[in-house]
């Protein structure tokens, strides 16, 4: 997905808006109105406004403030992990993560990312045959970025069958941490031409003069993106999905 791309925007005129413009309105918007807090979020998540001209959006933000602390990753790194995520999915060209980035916020500095319109009833456990093809790229990117937390209802579905997925604070740890619902592909084949996107990412991977590389160089250690690579590079030469580990695999709850 290139930023010229287009997203419906189905929360105001259900006109197309570029990836470009949505990022930018994200960006430099104003936040008009808080809408709530979401609930069932671990850490403190609001549902928020944004106006930017002519392009009003709902987001979802996560202040850095509102972080839950955890023993195994950095404080106040999640909401930089969240825009990894993304650049990450923009990267391999897999339109996966919603347009997200960080900036403050009226409660302080955090993640803002673009909110995906969907039906609350309908996850990963009530996908049918047909989102196939997208949940094997997902599985993909779940394992080279080492979520650590992905869960049925961190899988989206827009109104035109586009699967999104959100959630990806806990991410990019250098040990392995993969704890996943979907392992409906584990031990098959790779499709080759996820390996191919993987390829390209891996060459921009290891040119720290890349946009791209350095980014990642502001978001996350130098030994997080290390093991990154090296988890791109290591499903390239096995070509399979991983196996589920000898440590917890699942997620909890698992939606």
């Amino acid at each position: 997905m290139s930023e010229h791309d287009e997203i419906r925007d189905e929360q105001s005129s259900s006109q197309r808006v570029t990836v470009e413009r949505l990022l930018e309105a994200l960006q430099c918007g104003e936040i008009v109105e808080e809408l709530g807090l979401m609930r069932w979020s671990s850490n403190y998540t609001f549902l928020v406004s944004i106006v930017h001209h002519d392009v009003k959006v709902m987001a979802i933000y996560k202040p850095q403030k509102g972080e839950r602390p955890l023993w195994d990753f950095p404080d106040g790194t999640l909401c930089l992990r969240e825009l990894a995520a993304f650049l990450t999915s923009h990267e391999l060209g897999w339109n996966l993560v919603p347009p997200t980035v960080v900036r403050d916020g009226p409660r302080g500095f955090g993640s803002v990312q673009y909110y995906i319109e969907h039906d609350p009833e309908q996850n990963y456990f009530s996908f049918d045959e047909s989102i196939r093809p997208q949940l094997q790229r997902l599985a993909a990117f779940d394992y080279v970025i080492n979520n650590a937390d992905r869960k049925g209802g961190h899988c989206l579905l827009d109104s035109e069958g586009q699967l999104w997925a959100i959630d990806h604070g806990i991410a990019f740890h250098s040990a392995p941490k993969l704890r996943t619902v979907i392992w409906d592909f584990a031990g098959q084949p790779v499709p080759e031409p996820l390996l191919d996107d993987l390829e390209r990412l891996a060459a921009v991977l290891d040119d720290e003069k890349t946009p791209y590389r350095q980014a990642l160089g502001r978001l996350l250690s130098p030994h997080e993106i290390n093991t990154f690579r090296a988890r791109v590079r290591h499903l390239l030469k096995t070509r399979r999905y991983p196996l589920p580990g000898a440590g917890p695999n699942y997620p909890w709850p698992p939606v």
